[in-house]
């Protein structure tokens, strides 16, 4: 199974990935969704997982592959029907993901109304850079995140943005998923969302996280 790296030299294995959808106002209008009144929640594997300072490589073949920035946390202990106030003491640390979609398969498969975990979940769709400890993070609820493709502009955005917050969302994650050691939440993306070419060339930054440089290949 994939690993997880913080800059403190532990290693996690996540058993799962839960992503946050909707949880930027922008977002939900450019993707012409509506807001919803709890959290929207689905899955990657474990083995979505790759290291994002490494040649990303794109799945090919199957439509547009679009890029997603987004805070990642990494829960410290298993933890069940958590509530808000204690949520704090169940995250370790702190990183940066992309969320990675297969969007015409997504588009597609909404609009029979069919499943769309191949568009979230296919190999290497969650690149992700080592995490630091939450201690090192002054101000959670404040923290820039940038998105950069050949030095163009695309994702800009705050954390204080965010519609549903870390702590409403690890609350409401553990109500229906038991949390373990090394499990990673992903905690939405800001507007700007577009799609990748390889060559592409990846400047992605979450403020006292992460400054990523990389690029895209074909996969």
């Amino acid at each position: 199974m994939n690993k997880i790296t913080f800059t403190d030299g532990r290693t996690f294995t996540p058993s799962k990935i839960i992503c946050v959808g909707r949880n930027y106002s922008a977002h939900i209008k450019e993707m012409e969704s509506e807001r919803t009144e709890e959290p929207v929640l689905f899955l990657k594997p474990n083995s979505s997982l790759c290291d994002i300072t490494r040649p990303i490589p794109l799945l090919q073949n199957r439509g547009a592959v679009h890029h997603e920035i987004e805070l990642a946390l990494c829960i410290s202990r298993t933890g069940s029907k958590i509530q808000a106030g204690d949520a704090d003491s169940f995250i370790a640390g702190y990183g940066l993901a992309l969320d990675l979609t297969l969007r015409d398969m997504q588009t597609k498969a909404k609009k029979a109304g069919l499943p769309w975990a191949i568009a979230k979940g296919f190999d290497c769709a969650c690149p992700i850079s080592s995490f630091v400890l939450k201690d090192k993070v002054p101000d959670v609820t404040n923290l820039e995140l940038s998105l950069k493709i050949n030095n163009i502009q695309r994702q800009h955005g705050s954390t204080a943005q965010m519609l549903f917050s870390i702590q409403e969302i690890v609350s409401f994650a553990s109500m229906f998923y038991t949390l373990l050691e090394g499990d990673i939440i992903l905690t939405g993306t800001p507007s700007g969302v577009g799609p990748l070419e390889p060559g592409d060339k990846i400047e992605a930054s979450i403020s006292h996280i992460a400054e990523i440089n990389t690029i895209c290949k074909a996969g």
